[in-house]
């Protein structure tokens, strides 16, 4: 068995350290971090980097997740099993990207404190909720056993492109650590005209990060699933300035 991590809570503070401290308390499981360095409360970064991480992973791997603004309020907090993993986080879209290639087969709110650790607080979620449950999933504790059923969660939604007669609008939603320019483009007409960012013209597609001129701008299909806008060797984000949210433009 595998638990697999995804968190915002960066290396600094020993959150990650206490996290990993209870699972390995209740059971001596394997575990696997697959990334503490979300940016601070944003979900749909979580979402976006779990959903091109998780199908890498062995079947039956349990994925702890928390990206989580809001801790402490009503939120819930959730397991999802599907017929190859197991997924255990807040209910606020940062598993659902992930799911919509899974076949779910339960999603039961976590509302069992036998599980839980003890705590004076209601800040940190991640150690006294969602590691305990965790572990005891990796013991093989049926997922019944820690609340009660719900239907659906909750979703993250990405921009979906604008598709008009004679050019497409997308927009940049993510940027990873090469500056490379996220965005919200799965597919291109067969045979464009010209693209552009920001008021900047985009040269073409490439296929790999050495073609192209330095300092031009061009596209690739990236490992996200989605169209990057990239600079041959260089950040694209800081050479133009790019932010979330800038418009794409391809014109047919």
């Amino acid at each position: 068995m595998l638990i697999a991590l995804l968190t915002d809570f960066g290396l600094k503070d020993g959150f990650v350290g206490s996290v990993k401290g209870v699972i390995k308390s209740i059971n001596n499981v394997d575990i696997i971090d697959i990334t503490h360095e979300i940016s601070s409360f944003d979900v749909l970064e979580g979402a976006l980097i779990l959903s091109a991480s998780y199908k890498y992973f062995p079947k039956y791997t349990i994925f702890l997740c928390v990206v989580d603004p809001g801790v402490g309020t009503n939120r819930n907090a959730i397991v999802v099993r599907t017929n190859n993993y197991t997924f255990v986080a807040p209910d606020n879209g940062l598993i659902s990207l992930a799911l919509e290639d899974e076949n779910i087969e339960k999603i039961i709110k976590i509302e069992n404190r036998d599980f839980f650790l003890p705590s004076d607080t209601n800040t940190f979620h991640g150690r006294d909720i969602f590691a305990p449950v965790a572990a005891y999933l990796s013991l093989g504790i049926p997922v019944e056993s820690f609340g009660t059923e719900l239907k659906n969660i909750k979703k993250i939604e990405i921009p979906e492109p604008i598709n008009y007669s004679n050019y497409i609008e997308g927009q940049i939603i993510k940027f990873d650590k090469f500056g490379n320019a996220i965005t919200n483009l799965k597919t291109l007409p067969s045979a464009f005209k010209k693209a552009s960012v920001a008021n900047t013209p985009i040269k073409g597609v490439i296929n790999s990060f050495l073609e192209g001129e330095k300092g031009k701008l061009y596209l690739i299909k990236g490992s996200f699933g989605f169209y990057e806008i990239v600079s041959p060797l260089e950040s694209a984000k800081d050479k133009f300035n790019l932010k979330i949210g800038d418009k794409i433009y391809i014109e047919k």
